[in-house]
């Protein structure tokens, strides 16, 4: 049960940072907290992985704060969350044998995490007066909850 929870929570992560979720795995996977070791993800926890991913969290993260980056909710940017989501979701399924299970609650975390956290960093960057404040703490929720998600695994 806790798999299926960790896979639901990895694909809020892609929901609210598509890239993030896939660069904790690669590193979850890197550090042989998510073995996946003779599975078909194996390469998730080599180096050039876990480097590429990293780097394009953080061109992400970066890229999030410009004006005109386009909503997470447009059929592109959702799909990506949903298939980034999915894809992590599997990661961690891979742990219990169960990466179609963890696939399918990965997307399905990737659907809650792209709508509520567009509801609530409007919330918050309502209540700010401005949207960064909101933009930053949900990076610090993203990248604190991907380490966490990952690290419990374990």
């Amino acid at each position: 049960m806790s798999l299926y929870l960790f896979a639901l929570l990895i694909g809020v992560v892609a929901g609210l940072r598509a890239l993030t979720a896939p660069a904790a795995a690669a590193w979850g996977a890197h550090l042989g907290l998510i073995p996946l070791q003779g599975t078909p993800l194996a390469w998730l926890g080599g180096s050039i992985a876990t480097w590429v991913f990293t780097a394009l969290a953080v061109l992400e993260l970066v890229a999030d704060q410009l004006p005109k980056t386009p909503s997470r909710k447009v059929p592109v940017q959702f799909g990506t969350r949903i298939a980034s989501g999915a894809f992590c979701g599997a990661a961690i399924g891979m742990l219990g044998g169960a990466w179609i299970g963890g696939a399918i609650a990965g997307a399905i975390g990737a659907v809650i995490g792209t709508l509520g956290g567009a509801d609530v960093r409007a919330r918050l960057a309502k209540a700010f007066g401005k949207d960064l404040p909101a933009a930053l703490i949900e990076d610090v929720v993203a990248v604190g909850g991907a380490a966490l998600i990952v690290l419990a695994t374990k």
